[in-house]
């Protein structure tokens, strides 16, 4: 999965000189929410002005603002679909080199059950979910560098919490033991999914590899046996439905209980009126953004689970193919 793009000098271009420009272009679109977060604070701290003495501000003033908000947004509009289609070709690269090495040692792996499946589908899962989950990934860590300094100098405008008192720094805090409390729920309550998931896939495998075998023979893929098999699918996947009933329930709930969490951590000073709308804003920006950051596992947490049982598979496959005792063919 790594080693035939990461350790392959026919894809070396790729691999090393394309990552580099993935976490540089990722970094100057950090860069640019940074710049937008600034606005929102000079923005609604005009439109307060603006509203608590009418004059103070011109209507040019007011549409300089809003284009200069247009020019970072048309930049990042720019930058972000070009990286984009960037990150598309490169994972695609990185799917080819996969399918390179396992069609390569084709030989040694095509009795296994499903092996068609792993070269083709399972590639092709593999490298939809590293462009969406380590992209995710490395933003979440390059935002979370960025915004937690400011987040940490802008929480001195916190002046106590509710049922607390002062506490410095308190938001970067909240921030974190919010993240946690969340990762560590669901956890928990998902613990059983990545394994349900790889049994969906085998129990499909099976499935699909009866009715391919059922168009060249007529012996085979007969009514009995493939209800027998899709009664087997259909059971894994009840089963799967019933445990992400009880997992979205603890992630939607979670999720929205944090939306009002700045808010109310912010009650006393917003009361207090000491603090401005424009602060207010960026305040909440920045704890959102670092709050995400630290969410990636909560915000990630099916897709960590596909990508689970899909590392589980393959390697297996790899495993046989580099005559591996530990685990058999029929893995």
């Amino acid at each position: 999965m790594f080693k035939s793009f990461f350790l392959n000098k026919k894809w070396l271009h790729w691999s090393l000189f394309g990552s580099i420009v993935i976490l540089l272009v990722t970094w100057y679109k950090v860069q640019l929410d940074v710049k937008i977060n600034e606005w929102f604070g000079s923005f609604y701290n005009t439109i307060q002005e603006s509203l608590g003495n009418p004059g103070q501000h011109t209507f040019d003033e007011f549409l300089g603002q809003c284009l200069e908000f247009a020019e970072i947004a048309g930049i990042y509009i720019v930058v972000a679909v070009l990286l984009e289609f960037f990150i598309k070709h490169y994972v695609f690269r990185w799917r080819t080199a996969m399918n390179q090495y396992y069609t390569d040692n084709w030989h040694k792996v095509r009795h296994i059950e499903g092996a068609a499946q792993r070269v083709q589908e399972d590639t092709m899962r593999f490298a939809r979910i590293m462009e969406s989950l380590g992209v995710a990934f490395m933003r979440s860590v390059m935002t979370l560098i960025a915004f937690l300094p400011i987040l940490w100098g802008l929480s001195t405008h916190v002046t106590e919490l509710p049922w607390i008192g002062h506490v410095d720094h308190a938001f970067v805090f909240i921030a974190i033991i919010s993240a946690m409390a969340g990762t560590v729920l669901l956890a928990a309550v998902g613990v059983k999914l990545p394994g349900l998931e790889f049994n969906n896939q085998r129990v499909e495998a099976a499935y699909r590899k009866e009715l391919v075998l059922g168009e060249d023979h007529k012996e085979r893929a007969d009514p009995p046996t493939v209800k027998e098999l899709f009664g087997n699918v259909r059971k894994n996947y009840f089963t799967l439905y019933l445990h992400y009933l009880y997992f979205d329930v603890a992630k939607w709930s979670y999720l929205q209980v944090t939306v009002i969490v700045p808010y109310i951590a912010m009650g006393p000073t917003i009361v207090a009126g000491a603090i401005t709308l424009g602060v207010m804003q960026q305040v909440i920006r920045a704890f959102g953004r670092v709050e995400d950051s630290f969410q990636f596992l909560v915000n990630s947490w099916g897709v960590i689970i596909e990508l689970i049982s899909i590392y589980k598979r393959l390697t297996a496959f790899e495993q046989v193919i580099n005559d591996s005792p530990e685990i058999s063919a029929e893995a």
